[in-house]
C-alpha cells in the first residue's frame, strides 16, 4: 500500500509521518517545505482549483488532513472553498487516478448540538459536514471507498488551537478555577489519531464508515488541565469557582462560546472503531501528556 498525506507540515501531520513505522507514507502534498524522506507535491492551495495532475502516481490511499480548522477570522467562502469544494476535487481527481480510498479526517462537532447557523463557530464545521455529505455521494457514484473520521479536540505536542492555549496557560499560571467544575468531555491524543487514520488505511473492513475518534475516556476540564501540568511537570493549583460565575463572567466580555468549550459537555461513542476495526488507542492521557515535557528546555 502507499499513502498519499495531505496536511503533511501541520500538527498532525508530522505526527502521522513520525508514527508511520511501516513507511506506507510515499508521498507529501506540502506548502511550506519539502520533506526529504518523502516525495512531495507541492501546491499554494487547495481548492476547486488545484490541479492535481500528478499527485496520484502509484497512490492507493489517501489521507486528507489538510484543511482551515483553527483560523476563525478566516473569510467563510474561503473556508467552504477548501474543506468542501477542495476536498471533492481532491477526491474526484483521486478517483479518476485509480486510487481506491480516501479517508476524510472531519471534526467530532458535527455529531454534538452546535447549530450551524452561527457563522463564525460553525462554519468550519458545516463546511466539513458538506464535505462528508459529497463525498458519501461520490462514493456512490465511482465506487471510492471513503472513510471519514471524526476526532474530538486532538491534543499533544505543538498543538495549536484551544489545546495549545491550554498549556500555555497552565505553564503561566500557578492557578486555575475549575475545582468545581465536574463537566465531560473526550479528547484524542495525537498519538492515538494518528494510529487509528493508519488503521483507517489499511483495514479492509474500514470501507463506508465514520469513525468518533477519543481516548475512550471523557474527563472534566479539572482532571485534563491538571494532565497537562503534570505533562508539564508543573504545579498547579484548582480554585473552587462556581461554573455559573465563570459563565456569567464569560458573557460579560464577550467569551461565551469559549467558555462553552471549557465548561460544556462534548462525549462521543467512539466504540465503533474497536466494533469494526479491532481498534482501542494504544496511548493512555498520562503516557500522551508525556511528550509536552519536551517542550520545557
Amino acid at each position: 500500500m502507499k499513502i498519499l498525506l495531505s496536511g503533511a507540515d501541520g500538527f498532525i501531520g508530522q505526527c502521522l509521518l513520525e508514527q508511520d513505522q511501516n513507511s506506507l507514507i510515499h508521498r507529501c502534498i506540502t506548502r511550506r517545505n519539502k520533506l526529504n524522506e518523502y516525495d512531495s507535491f507541492f501546491v499554494d492551495n487547495i481548492d476547486k482549483h488545484t490541479i492535481w495532475d500528478g499527485a496520484f502516481d502509484n497512490i492507493d490511499t489517501v489521507i486528507h488532513l489538510a484543511g482551515i480548522a483553527h483560523n476563525k477570522s478566516c473569510d467563510k467562502a474561503v473556508i467552504f472553498n477548501t474543506n468542501t469544494h477542495g476536498t471533492i476535487r481532491f477526491a474526484q481527481e483521486a478517483a479518476k487516478a485509480g486510487v481506491k480510498r480516501f479517508v476524510f479526517v472531519s471534526t467530532a462537532t458535527i455529531g454534538a448540538q452546535i447549530s450551524f447557523n452561527q457563522e463564525e463557530a460553525s462554519s468550519q464545521t458545516r463546511s466539513k459536514y458538506d464535505a462528508e455529505f459529497e463525498l458519501n455521494q461520490l462514493a456512490d457514484k465511482v465506487g471510492l471507498e471513503v472513510v471519514i473520521v471524526r476526532p474530538t479536540l486532538v491534543y499533544g505536542l505543538n498543538a495549536p488551537g484551544n489545546f495549545g492555549s491550554l498549556t500555555k496557560l497552565v505553564k503561566k499560571m500557578p492557578f486555575l478555577p475549575f475545582e468545581l467544575t465536574n463537566n465531560k468531555r473526550d479528547f484524542i491524543a495525537v498519538q492515538n489519531l494518528t494510529d487509528l487514520l493508519l488503521t483507517c488505511a489499511k483495514h479492509p473492513d474500514a470501507a463506508g464508515h465514520t469513525f468518533l475518534a477519543s481516548d475512550g475516556q471523557s474527563v472534566s476540564i479539572k482532571t485534563f488541565t491538571n494532565a497537562i501540568a503534570k505533562g508539564l511537570n508543573k504545579s498547579l493549583i484548582q480554585i473552587p469557582i462556581p461554573v455559573s460565575l465563570m459563565r456569567l463572567g464569560s458573557k460579560l466580555v464577550g467569551k461565551s462560546a469559549m467558555a462553552e468549550q471549557l465548561l460544556g459537555n462534548l462525549q462521543v461513542d467512539s466504540s465503533n472503531a474497536h466494533d469494526v476495526l479491532g481498534w482501542s488507542p494504544p496511548y493512555s492521557m498520562e503516557q500522551a501528556m508525556a511528550s509536552l515535557s519536551e517542550k520545557i528546555k
